[in-house]
């Protein structure tokens, strides 16, 4: 089942990425509402996580949500229409993931320019994750899926 990690990660971070990708595969895969917990099962993840994570894609338009004995969770469009970007932003992972390389300068002259250096290349580093994740879909991610 779900790992320790799981149940501390109350904050989204890179790790749902992975763990949102997982899920909107199993839901392109079903055409009814699957319950979350069915969800976690099959990403092996703790069901918490999972429902925190399916919240958060379902306030961000990705997701349609129905409650009670029926309910549970599918898209919203299609899966050929979900691209791995718009996972990505409606999550707002936010910190780019270069941000280290800025946290190692300091406030004298030298570090100031160097931060400006760094800030440009991890916004270009950014910018064509972006453009990587834009260029893939939540159905070419199941259609992979033996």
């Amino acid at each position: 089942m779900g790992t320790k990690a799981d149940k501390c990660a109350s904050a989204p971070n890179h790790r749902w990425f992975g763990l949102s990708l997982q899920a909107l595969v199993v839901l392109s895969q079903n055409c009814s509402n699957c319950p979350s917990a069915e969800i976690a099962s099959k990403v092996n993840s703790e069901a918490s996580l999972i429902r925190k994570i399916l919240a958060m894609l379902a306030k961000g338009g990705l997701l349609e949500s129905r409650e009670g004995r029926e309910g549970g969770y599918r898209l919203k469009n299609s899966a050929e229409a979900i691209t791995l970007a718009e996972v990505y932003t409606v999550l707002q992972l936010g910190e780019p993931v270069c941000s280290g390389m800025l946290e190692t300068t300091s406030c004298h002259p030298f570090g100031v320019e160097m931060n400006t250096i760094f800030g440009d290349i991890t916004a270009e580093i950014d910018a064509r994750i972006m453009d990587v994740l834009g260029k893939y879909t939540i159905a070419d991610l199941a259609a992979r899926i033996s």
